[in-house]
């Protein structure tokens, strides 16, 4: 974290997204500087990256910055509604036949099951059976189990993974909803709304005052029929020169 901005990397996590630049706030003149000095810091560690504007973002341009050193609107989702949900809401689980939701960092197994099944909701390759990969996500997994806050879960259906969601609490201010996704054969049964209740239950027993989410073309019609509200935006530009 530093005064201009913030950058978040996730070496174990390695697409744009989790590895992000945000939170810029630095003078006009200032943009060019702080586009090279934040790459010089990411270039080590040769990932891409996304950088992460929002209506509160100095200078208001900084995206011409971006352009001209080209980097240019995520292609595959540009801009998020950032929505919230106050703690006392209620969402109703729907009743789905033969759903049980795990905890997928109980064990790698469960937690393999659960990015599997993210990785074909989000149409993300995945090398399930590779070595390094196995060895990354039980990384991954501990590393969440060891930052406290962090809860993943597994939604299967008549045993059958459906779905996974995931959620960082940030108690006492509020809950971040992330990663929330279902596989297209079982999409219209309510799986998702079941992880969002669900991820709402744990956020409510945590004491927070609610929850927040990116909700992209997809999601955020669904979120907003559960009373989630818009209250503002992020906008992803990407940015492979580091890897």
């Amino acid at each position: 974290m530093t005064p201009r901005y913030q950058v978040t990397l996730q070496p174990d996590f390695p697409i744009p997204g989790p590895n992000n630049v945000s939170w810029i706030r630095c003078r006009p003149d200032e943009a060019d500087e702080v586009i090279s000095e934040a790459r010089a810091m990411i270039a080590p560690r040769h990932l891409p990256v996304v950088w992460v504007l929002d209506p509160e973002t100095e200078p208001p341009d900084f995206a011409d910055h971006l352009a001209a050193r080209g980097i240019h609107p995520n292609p595959h989702g540009f801009e998020f509604a950032a929505m919230v949900l106050p703690i006392d809401a209620t969402i109703e689980a729907p009743h789905v036949i033969g759903l049980e939701i795990r905890d997928a960092l109980a064990d790698l197994p469960t937690f393999r099951s659960a990015n599997a099944a993210a990785a074909e909701a989000f149409m993300t390759p995945f090398r399930e059976d590779d070595p390094d990969v196995i060895a990354m996500l039980e990384r991954r997994r501990l590393n969440s189990l060891a930052a406290g806050n962090r809860h993943w879960l597994l939604a299967l259906v008549d045993g059958e993974p459906a779905g996974a969601g995931g959620l960082a609490l940030f108690p006492p201010g509020g809950a971040a909803v992330n990663g929330g996704a279902v596989r297209p054969k079982f999409r219209g049964r309510g799986v998702y709304r079941a992880l969002v209740a669900a991820r709402l239950e744990i956020a409510r027993q945590a004491g927070v005052a609610g929850l927040a989410v990116w909700g992209g073309d997809m999601s955020r019609p669904i979120l907003a029929g559960l009373g989630f509200e818009t209250v503002g935006w992020r906008r992803f530009y990407l940015d492979t020169s580091t890897t």
